[in-house]
């Protein structure tokens, strides 16, 4: 039976070190570079009251053991002029020389109230949010050639459109970016999907993108309210190799993996019926905020084995692995 194999040093990175990250870290974005480094951007957060995030930087020699670099965030809401705000849910790609950096923007953090029973209660920074802002979440896209200093490129999606799990694919398809979405308000009669699903946009400068399309909906139980790009797809001679979280009924998150074409990437080949890892290990089912969550960010592949770096419940990084191809006979 097809198991990922959680590494046993689990968590693999924990909160501390520094106040801006005493709190909780999670949802990470690895990438391995040409100098045989595994860089990571981390989401630090501080304290539960308001949850304010930003990014550090990590590396590690083996994609194991990482170690802070410098003492400050490389990015952060204040960089971008919001100094009550969050970034969230960092995802890297590089593509002919340059680092792209997708990110959520929450230009005023959220409070919360952890329960312990599913997703955590909340309130807005009222005194803080001006009048008529909706607060939405946002994505955009940074640029850097060195991993710690950033510079923002373009917003993907308007203000209103509350747009999350934007996902870049590492290289251009036809001579243009392609980038996986979740809009948040694509709901209804008129968009064919009852709950938030993933959408498909494709653009030559970064800063038009194509009308989304809907590549996919939840269609098993587990991930029955919503779905949404976790890493970067990786390539391989089959296709696509695509993960996606799935939320069920209770709240929790589980993955899956599609098996997305080549040339047109609308077209799935392969999907999960089944999740392919689930919270099942203590640090995946219990946390500070929301349990039972796998919350995959980032994956990386080295001689044919695939390294998935996750959050678990909003309070910390692990790791696991397996080889390529016994996902793609899963799937296939």
């Amino acid at each position: 039976m097809f198991k990922f194999e959680r590494h046993p040093d689990n968590p693999i990175v924990t909160a501390g070190t520094y106040p801006w990250r005493k709190c909780v870290v999670f949802n990470p974005a690895v990438i391995l570079d040409d100098d045989g480094m595994f860089y990571m951007l981390d989401r630090a957060v501080p304290q539960l009251e308001p949850f304010y995030s930003s990014f550090g930087l990590l590396k590690s020699r083996d994609g194991v053991h990482f170690k802070l670099v410098g003492k400050k965030p490389v990015w952060s809401p204040d960089m971008l002029g919001f100094p009550y705000g969050s970034v969230q849910d960092p995802r890297l790609v590089k593509i002919d020389g340059i680092f792209y950096l997708v990110y959520v923007l929450r230009r005023y953090a959220w409070n919360l109230y952890p329960t312990g029973l599913g997703a955590p209660r909340n309130s807005q920074q009222k005194d803080k949010i001006p009048a008529g802002d909706l607060n939405a979440s946002r994505s955009g896209i940074a640029i850097s050639k060195d991993m710690k200093n950033w510079t923002h490129r373009e917003w993907i999606g308007p203000i209103d459109l509350d747009d999350r799990d934007n996902v870049l694919f590492p290289e251009k398809i036809d001579g243009r970016y392609a980038i996986l979405r979740r809009p948040l308000n694509f709901i209804g009669k008129k968009y064919g999907t009852k709950v938030p699903s993933m959408w498909l946009s494709y653009s030559k400068d970064l800063k038009s993108w194509t009308k989304p399309e809907l590549l996919a909906v939840p269609e098993e139980d587990w991930e029955v309210m919503k779905i949404g790009a976790s890493a970067p797809p990786v390539k391989t001679k089959h296709g696509w190799l695509t993960s996606y979280h799935g939320v069920d009924k209770t709240n929790a998150y589980y993955v899956g993996f599609m098996l997305l074409d080549l040339k047109n990437p609308m077209k799935i080949l392969a999907r999960s019926k089944k999740p392919l890892m689930e919270p099942e290990a203590y640090y995946e089912r219990f946390g500070l905020v929301i349990p039972n969550t796998i919350f995959v960010t980032a994956n990386v592949e080295v001689d044919g084995i695939l390294h998935l770096y996750y959050g678990c419940c909003d309070t910390a990084i692990a790791l696991a692995t397996a080889p390529v191809e016994d996902i793609l006979n899963e799937l296939r």
